[in-house]
């Protein structure tokens, strides 16, 4: 697979053709819960997971999918994770649930082996007096340029008693899909997150009250 180039432009991505690299073959993935339990000498049988399902627990299902399709990898092989968006919207918004799903694809993509690079990732630490900051959503702090070969992300449905998540990995250089996978989260997980920045309270007076 060529190695390319994609370049954030405020929506824009160009990619340049490079020479082809080795590949590998896909081995079975193990989720980060398995590997642990295999290094700590646990029987994985007699495993039981958490009784709490969030949205991780479908990431991880979905990027079991994701690999399955997979039939080579590339050594160099560099995966850009995106936000979620919704499929009747413009491509443009994200929201909580989606930014939280290009977080837990990224987990599970580094914990499958890939080359995740976080282009959100800035070239500084910012030192404030609330805490300490090196992740920005601000373009102009941000490289303009990365080596990525594929994209990962994908789209979501608000449905009846849930969302439906369409994931796909996709080529970079020719926008071929190599891989996709599908998955339905139950409203009740959904609405398990919760937003940092919650809606203004509104304040209600008596009557008469000025």
């Amino acid at each position: 697979m060529a190695t390319n180039q994609v370049e954030l432009n405020q929506g824009s991505a160009k990619g340049e053709k490079g020479e082809s690299t080795h590949h590998f073959y896909v081995q079975q993935y193990d989720s980060a819960t398995a590997q642990n339990a295999r290094m700590a000498g646990m029987n994985l049988h007699s495993y039981k997971p958490e009784s709490a399902i969030t949205v991780n627990h479908y990431v991880q299902s979905l990027m079991h999918d994701l690999a399955a399709n997979l039939e080579v990898l590339s050594t160099t092989f560099s995966v850009g994770v995106t936000s979620f968006v919704y499929l009747d919207g413009d491509y443009q918004q994200g929201d909580l649930l989606g930014n939280q799903l290009s977080e837990a694809f990224m987990h599970e993509a580094t914990q499958f082996g890939m080359a995740v690079t976080d282009f959100k990732t800035t070239d500084y630490i910012r030192v404030t007096p609330t805490g300490d900051f090196t992740f920005s959503r601000d373009f102009l702090e941000l490289t303009q340029q990365y080596p990525i070969s594929v994209v990962l992300g994908g789209t979501m449905v608000r449905h009846q008693g849930g969302v439906i998540v369409n994931a796909r990995m996709v080529n970079v250089n020719d926008k071929k899909v190599l891989a996709s996978a599908q998955a339905f989260i139950p409203q009740h997980v959904v609405q398990a997150l919760k937003a940092t920045q919650s809606a203004p309270l509104l304040q209600l007076k008596a009557a008469g009250t000025p």
